[in-house]
């Protein structure tokens, strides 16, 4: 028998009826069938006897059948008796209700063992339709020991899939290995056929737990492999064009330009991806940061770097509206870093680099779906004709027509929204260096694995003297309260988004007291008479979005009712309100999403996350909002409640379903990944102990 055969009837001792079944559950090989892993586990290891059993709790029991014997009740019921004896001597009395089959299974006098409870009856003792497994075996299957668990269907219980899986237990020594030798012996690893023997029939609690490591190490140490690999062959497009020499006088001279100083975390950020571009080996970096971190900041400054060594960028985002307001914000910044060069104010800072005055005004220009005709063609020529500086667009930037000069630098803004081809398609108009960013705050064992062909960089605190948004959860019984507070708060100038779950009332029973956009703006507006309400969803026009953005941001309203539209990008810095309804429906990540759309200026923000039914409010997840202000902190929570396919998405992601959890231990996923790296060869370098000037 070979792991790579199909598995049999007369393979398990089984009907085909049976082989369908596993085929169904994926299973059609002896190899599928070993990796068939247990679902939990149950310690049945402890035999007892009946004077030491305690009441009421799962044991298991040897001893002998003293009689057996098969009764019909008044209402055509079967009753399966006997007397069983254990090894003592002592006596209980068994019964299998509607069991008939026992009577062909067991015999008086017959050595058995039982798993079930004993109850006591009177002066009795009783058991009533326990597990029976043959006494007469030296090793138990059922009972006796650490007993798997495995997923079950209608057709295949848990029992069977033991029995049969110890028809195959011959085949688990010619397991072959999956890792190398010196990764075994350097982690102290099982190997894998000792691994999958006591995953499903554990020998020990600490065996099985080393069992455990062992794939779930396994797991991510390919994965890790994979995520190498993929790097290393778009670094193996080694380019010269792409060296650019970090100039350090222009970073300093960005940051003298702007009205704030730039964060540590920034810095050395910024100096990170330089390091990286300094290279003929296209970069591959993603920028993880907190809500209102400034990963803005970053990007511009690395655009204003590129540009002035007569580079082309291109910053493709998910919606057009952060197209549009990205491009305002950019344009804006090189546009007043421009004119702080023209200025000469540099030179009291003691910054000394002439080239600076070699800086032009840069043309930044939008492309998005709406952009179509002469003006789309225009802009693709220019770019082309190497007389576009940056190219800011949405998925539009990846079409064939669009061809870039000398496209240096690709930053991808929530880079998790786009497809694995469409971030391909970018990449591959240079190839550029490659910079991702992401405003969702990934644990870092996430961020190494689904992200693992990228190097990292992390934000961690926020820039200027923002204050903390206070946030509260809502039960319904202080709706009243709460918005009292909040037209106190509007009277004063401010205003306040609102989020919904839904666009409309849905048509399901189960989410008729869910909040929907359309219904609570005309709530809204009746409980608020002297404030201008107005709402966004997903299936207005790219247009309509942007007229009711840009009117509230004017101040032309003073509610904005939207669905999660809004979740990632928006920045009105007036608004210092965000009411949740329907909190509960929604992760930790996005409600922390969510708040970030306030406290974007000096003025204390509030988030307020209202819960449809009153015992909600009380959930510790919920309240987990109010106690932590870190997006980071917030994910690993999210991590562990939630695990990693809901809490991102595993198709969108990229991040593999893994059957071992190895996702929720972070230590295992940092040796998963050296040792990836030591396979590979790959020298890893903490850039952070070789700061230049930038940095500090």
């Amino acid at each position: 028998m070979r792991l790579s055969d199909s598995l049999t009837p007369g393979m398990l001792k089984t009907t085909g009826v049976y082989i369908d079944a596993l085929a169904e559950m994926g299973v059609r090989t002896v190899d599928e069938m070993i990796l068939m892993i247990p679902r939990a586990y149950e310690d049945l290891s402890a035999m007892v006897t009946l004077t030491t059993a305690p009441m009421n709790e799962k044991v298991t029991i040897r001893g002998t059948i003293a009689s057996l014997k098969l009764v019909r009740t008044r209402t055509r019921k079967q009753l399966v008796q006997a007397v069983f004896l254990d090894e003592e001597g002592a006596r209980a009395d068994i019964v299998w209700f509607n069991q008939p089959h026992m009577m062909r299974m067991l015999r008086e006098g017959q050595a058995v063992s039982l798993t079930g409870k004993v109850q006591e009856d009177g002066y009795k003792l009783k058991m009533m339709s326990p597990q029976v497994e043959d006494g007469t075996r030296t090793e138990l299957l059922h009972a006796g020991r650490i007993v798997a668990v495995y997923p079950q269907t209608e057709k295949l219980s848990s029992r069977w899939l033991r029995e049969k899986m110890a028809l195959l237990r011959p085949v688990f020594a010619s397991i072959p290995e999956s890792l190398p030798a010196e990764i075994l012996t350097a982690e102290k690893l099982l190997a894998r056929s000792e691994a999958l023997t006591e995953l499903h029939f554990p020998s020990t609690p600490e065996k099985l737990n080393q069992a455990r490591e062992r794939m779930a190490f396994e797991e991510l140490f390919h994965i890790q492999t994979e995520a190498l690999e993929r790097k290393n062959a778009w670094q193996g497009h080694r380019q010269k064009r792409l060296v650019t020499p970090m100039d350090a006088p222009l970073i300093k001279a960005f940051f003298a330009s702007l009205s704030f100083i730039p964060t540590d975390a920034q810095r050395v950020a910024i100096y990170e991806i330089l390091r990286d571009m300094e290279s003929d080996k296209p970069m591959s970096r993603l920028l993880e940061g907190d809500v209102g971190s400034g990963k803005t900041l970053v990007a511009a400054s690395v655009i204003a770097h590129t540009i002035i060594a007569k580079g082309q960028c291109a910053l493709m985002v998910p919606t057009e509206v952060l197209a549009k307001q990205h491009a305002v914000t950019i344009t804006r910044m090189l546009t007043t870093f421009h004119t702080y060069l023209q200025s000469g104010a540099w030179k009291e800072k003691g910054i000394q680099a002439a080239h600076l005055l070699t800086f032009a005004l840069p043309r930044v220009v939008l492309l998005t779906g709406s952009i179509t005709g002469a003006e789309s063609r225009a802009i693709k020529r220019d770019t082309a004709a190497g007389l576009v500086d940056v190219v800011i667009g949405t998925h539009a930037l990846i079409e064939e027509s669009v061809v870039f000069k000398d496209l240096k630098l690709a930053i991808i803004d929530e880079q998790h929204r786009f497809g694995v081809l469409q971030r391909k398609a970018l990449e591959e108009k240079g190839p550029p260096h490659t910079l991702a960013m992401t405003a969702t705050p990934i644990p870092r064992t996430l961020a190494l694995t689904a992200y693992g062909d990228h190097d990292l960089s992390v934000l961690l605190t926020k820039p200027g003297n923002r204050k903390s948004i206070k946030t509260t959860v809502v039960p319904p019984s202080q709706r009243r309260t709460v918005e009292l507070f909040i037209d106190t708060e509007m009277a004063s100038g401010r205003q306040a988004f609102v989020i919904c779950p839904l666009i409309e009332m849905s048509k399901s029973d189960e989410m008729q007291d869910v909040k929907n956009v359309q219904a609570e703006a005309e709530r809204l507006q009746k409980e608020f008479p002297k404030r201008t309400v107005t709402l966004l969803h997903g299936r207005m026009t790219p247009q309509e979005k942007e007229d009711v953005m840009r009117d509230f941001k004017d101040r032309k309203a003073d509610i904005l009712v939207s669905t999660s539209v809004i979740e990632v990008g928006i920045d009105v810095p007036n608004s210092t309100i965000i009411v949740i309804e329907g909190a509960e429906r929604f992760g930790l990540s996005q409600l922390h999403q969510f708040r970030g759309r306030v406290g974007r200026s000096d003025a204390q923000s509030y988030c307020f996350l209202f819960t449809t039914e009153q015992h909600q409010a009380s959930s510790e997840r919920l309240k987990a909002m109010e106690e932590h202000s870190s997006g980071f902190e917030l994910a690993e929570i999210d991590l562990m409640i939630r695990g990693p396919g809901e809490l991102f998405g595993i198709r969108q992601s990229g991040i593999p379903e893994l059957r071992f959890g190895g996702l929720l231990n972070p230590a295992l996923v940092v040796r998963a990944r050296k040792a990836a790296e030591t396979a590979l060869g790959v020298l890893t370098m903490t850039v952070r102990s070789k700061r230049t000037t930038i940095a500090t």
